[in-house]
């Protein structure tokens, strides 16, 4: 899978801006608050429809503007592919692939893989459960239709159920209709549960093998789900919590409290663990999603990377460094310094300054 090209129009700074990308390492350069991440944060709309940041619509559009267009041209399994993204201020967003509009983002999930590293991740482990969920969904919503189909009609289950139980003027007729909820929640919720699990019992093979490499076989790494109810359960749990529901206004079991463990030796790092174990597990994740995205897919994912080297000690850049080879790369970062000390592969060099961007470097791959 390769990213050839990518056309922004009033995207962020960049008034008009056309990058041709080389297949092997593209590096994005330049003082902070250039622009540099916006091409990286472009390149994630047209793959997930989403900004990594959480940003809406309206915010990624230039200042002044109405209206903005991004335009990526790919190649995946020897095809040509186009995916055109329309942002607008008022009004929903439109996407086409191919020419040929979407409707929902499950149509465009799936069509361009992208692993992204930026420096939050690093904080992974020792974050709230919401990023560990995040963690898990980013990556599931682009290898499985059928989960982000189920994940958003599990979430408007939910947004329908909380307005129902904090809507207590008409108590009597409440509990008939959480019934209807119930059902439809423990059948979504179920699905999630069981891919969530499938999904971390894949990734911890694949983490073992990265994190003892990383550590020199000193750490032995180990990933476990946390369900907050068990699937065949879910139905059962739902009407256990009926009256703290009630009493509380909101939905209190169920996938969306969902968390996963990650030990070291036997010990929770989420917790124990020093802010240096953390942050080599955190990298031996995104190294082993890596693999489990090629793995499933049977092509390379697109890798981001937004000035996380600058975040990591000698060791961990020369074990990214290694896991990159051969796949397309995205990096962003204030100088060249260490990538020139570290042999980083510098296939195109761009220069980004106030939403322009100049090409310094071309080296055939």
């Amino acid at each position: 899978m390769i990213v050839e090209s990518l056309e922004l129009q009033n995207f962020r700074n960049y008034e008009r801006a056309l990058f041709s990308f080389d297949s092997g390492t593209n590096i994005f350069y330049g003082d902070n608050a250039q622009g540099k991440t916006n091409v990286l944060e472009a390149l994630q709309v047209c793959a997930t429809t989403k900004s990594q940041r959480g940003s809406r619509d309206s915010e990624m559009i230039r200042f002044g503007e109405e209206e903005s267009h991004i335009r990526l041209f790919y190649q995946k399994h020897g095809l040509s592919h186009k995916i055109d993204i329309h942002l607008r201020k008022t009004g929903k967003k439109g996407a086409a692939v191919d020419g040929i509009p979407i409707r929902r983002a499950a149509d465009l999930l799936g069509q361009l893989h992208i692993v992204s590293f930026f420096p939050e991740d690093l904080g992974i482990i020792k974050n709230s459960p919401r990023d560990r969920r995040r963690f898990l969904d980013s990556q599931l919503c682009q290898l499985d239709k059928m989960y982000i189909s189920r994940l958003t009609d599990y979430n408007k289950i939910i947004v329908q159920r909380n307005a129902l139980l904090k809507d207590m003027r008409f108590a009597e007729t409440i509990e008939p209709a959480l019934d209807v909820w119930d059902e439809q929640m423990a059948v979504y919720g179920s699905h999630l549960i069981r891919r969530r699990e499938k999904f971390l019992q894949q990734l911890n093979m694949l983490v073992k093998e990265i994190h003892a490499e990383l550590t020199e076989g000193r750490e032995n790494i180990e990933l476990r789900y946390e369900p907050d109810v068990q699937a065949v359960q879910f139905a059962d749990e739902l009407r256990k919590s009926r009256e703290k529901d009630l009493k509380w206004k909101v939905s209190s079991r169920g996938p969306h409290r969902d968390d996963f463990q990650v030990k070291i030796n036997g010990i929770d790092i989420r917790h124990y663990g020093s802010q240096g174990q953390q942050r080599s597990a955190a990298l031996s994740l995104k190294l082993s999603e890596i693999r489990l995205v090629k793995e499933i897919i049977k092509d390379t994912p697109i890798l981001l990377l937004d000035d996380v080297l600058s975040e990591l000690d000698n060791n961990r850049q020369k074990m990214l460094l290694h896991s990159i080879e051969n796949i397309q790369t995205f990096l962003t970062c204030t100088g060249m310094d260490g990538l020139i000390e570290h042999q980083f592969p510098m296939n195109k060099v761009f220069h980004i300054i106030d939403g322009r961007h100049d090409l310094i470097q071309k080296e055939n791959s």
